[in-house]
């Protein structure tokens, strides 16, 4: 039976570039689970790859439908960004693991809740603080307009949302750490979605 392996983790942690090389890893076989977002792309980004890019009426058309599981909606310094996750038949049961970056402990309850728990697995990828801070930097220089408010925002907001207790009630418990080694935290996630 296929599984979602959500991915999860703060901003900067990692997720994103593990989420990549594990999608590239053949072996796994995983298909990618593509959440949605109204915020505007960044730089580097595309379409269907990191995101799905729409805005505030495509997210209403989509809950019309029935369609969006979750929806988180953000109070940015630019006003209200909205990310949110849509069953639009990626997921098979009966076919391959799916991996979806969702980022959030709600999103992955939400997905768990609409899919069913023998059918999701959460994996945490853990980083230090400092080395989280570093890369949001170093990212956030890179942008055409960085966003370091936004950013800050983020970095505070992360901390609240991925306390332990938090974790600890939604079964969060596979926890890979990522700080200096990444070749050894994908290593070790990879084994861990084989082992599943």
């Amino acid at each position: 039976m296929a599984k979602i392996i959500c991915l999860l983790g703060k901003s900067c942690s990692g997720k994103d570039t593990i989420y990549k090389k594990l999608l590239a890893d053949e072996s796994l076989g995983l298909v990618p689970f593509v959440t949605y977002t109204t915020r505007p792309m960044r730089a580097g980004e595309q379409e269907g790859r990191e995101y799905h890019f729409t805005d505030e009426q495509g997210f209403e058309a989509l809950q019309k439908e029935g369609r969006v599981i979750e929806d988180r909606t953000y109070d940015t310094v630019y006003g209200l960004w909205r990310y949110f996750t849509v069953d639009d038949g990626t997921f098979d049961k009966n076919g391959k693991n799916v991996i979806a970056a969702s980022g959030t402990i709600p999103a992955y309850l939400k997905l768990r809740d609409h899919f069913g728990a023998e059918n999701t697995c959460p994996v945490m990828i853990e980083t230090d603080d400092g080395i989280r801070l570093e890369r949001a930097m170093r990212r956030e220089k890179k942008q055409e307009s960085p966003r370091y408010k936004e950013m800050c925002r983020r970095f505070i907001t992360d901390s609240e949302d991925f306390d332990e207790e938090k974790m600890k009630a939604a079964g969060v418990d596979n926890v890979f750490m990522n700080n200096e080694d990444l070749d050894k935290c994908i290593r070790e996630v990879s084994d861990f979605i084989r082992s599943l």
